[in-house]
């Protein structure tokens, strides 16, 4: 049985489908801060925080969990910075209590959902896993704690782990079943839906002067079905013994903010209402991630093209997000 905590938020939702459609037993683990009950729709929900170990060793003696897929975690960037506390509680210690609930249990096996915000500003475009971190918020600091954390337990406990590490999840369920539902919502595709159908009245855009060939900054999106199917090639991965260390999920192409309004504009048929805003201190021209060790150790590429990225979007926004929101 796998464990699959924060399987009640965005992505690890859409993984637990993926799992369910492999016929793979598993247990939601969530604490539904930021998760929602209406995701899981797959698997049983325990409801409990990663931070009382408590709740994470009722959970391990309730169920016969053989391996561990990790999503839960606070993943704001902007917040991070004016809530480090709450940041290095949830992401650092409680990733700590997990590794230490599953020694106790002698779980070996961990799929954890790293982020590319490790690396910081990129040397180098597209971004290799052999890249330097030098993460530039506390988001990405976190990040590069929790996966220490592992790489430390796999040395002394043999701990085999996965990182995957990957900047936008993008999309929806093809099925409309479950999406994407955020509040604050702070990501550029739903943004741009929210504008398009009327919910808010305008997209800001930050930055129309970058080094781009249309003035506004590139940035890797990935389907989020393709996230979760990357999430079931490495836990297959792990059963064979062996660990996978950090592995990027990147397109290795990225599309700039005008590509995804513009594509936006075409699907619902009219221009989106839209202002120009400055840019943000500290965001680079492009963030794209390296999929080569992906697709050599996995087998992993991303499938799925933007405007199917953005027409899944619209199908869940347009049949659920108003009375789920």
């Amino acid at each position: 049985m796998i464990l699959v905590t924060g399987g009640a938020g965005y992505v690890g939702s859409h993984t637990c489908k993926a799992l369910a459609q492999a016929r793979e037993e598993h247990i939601v683990f969530d604490n539904l801060s930021t998760g929602h009950d209406w995701a899981v729709k797959w698997g049983t929900l325990f409801r409990g925080d990663i931070c009382n170990l408590h709740d994470l060793r009722t959970c391990f003696q309730r169920y016969p969990i053989q391996e561990v897929v990790h999503f839960a975690a606070l993943s704001l960037v902007g917040e991070s910075g004016i809530k480090p506390a709450e940041y290095y509680e949830t992401n650092v210690i409680g990733t700590l209590n997990l590794l230490r609930v599953m020694k106790e249990f002698e779980v070996r096996s961990i799929v954890f959902s790293s982020s590319a915000a490790v690396y910081g500003e990129p040397e180098e475009i597209p971004i290799p896993e052999s890249h330097p971190l030098r993460p530039v918020n506390v988001y990405g600091r976190t990040k590069v704690m929790m996966e220490q954390l592992m790489a430390d337990f796999q040395l002394a406990y043999g701990l085999n782990f996965a990182a995957l590490r990957y900047f936008n999840a993008a999309g929806a369920d093809p099925d409309g079943e479950i999406g994407e539902v955020h509040e604050p919502e702070t990501h550029l595709i739903p943004n741009v839906l929210r504008t398009a159908l009327g919910i808010q009245e305008m997209l800001d855009i930050y930055g129309t002067d970058y080094p781009t060939p249309d003035g506004s900054p590139i940035r890797d999106y990935i389907h989020v079905t393709d996230l979760a199917e990357a999430h079931l090639l490495a836990l297959n991965y792990l059963r064979r013994g062996a660990c996978l260390g950090a592995i990027n999920l990147g397109s290795n192409i990225g599309y700039s903010v005008g590509e995804v309004v513009n594509s936006a504009e075409r699907l619902v048929g009219h221009t989106i209402p839209k202002a120009a805003r400055q840019r943000r201190a500290g965001d680079p021209v492009r963030l794209i991630a390296g999929n080569s060790r992906a697709k050599e150790v996995l087998g992993w590429s991303p499938q799925s093209s933007l405007e199917e990225m953005i027409q899944s979007a619209l199908v869940f926004s347009t049949g659920k997000m108003r009375h789920l929101a």
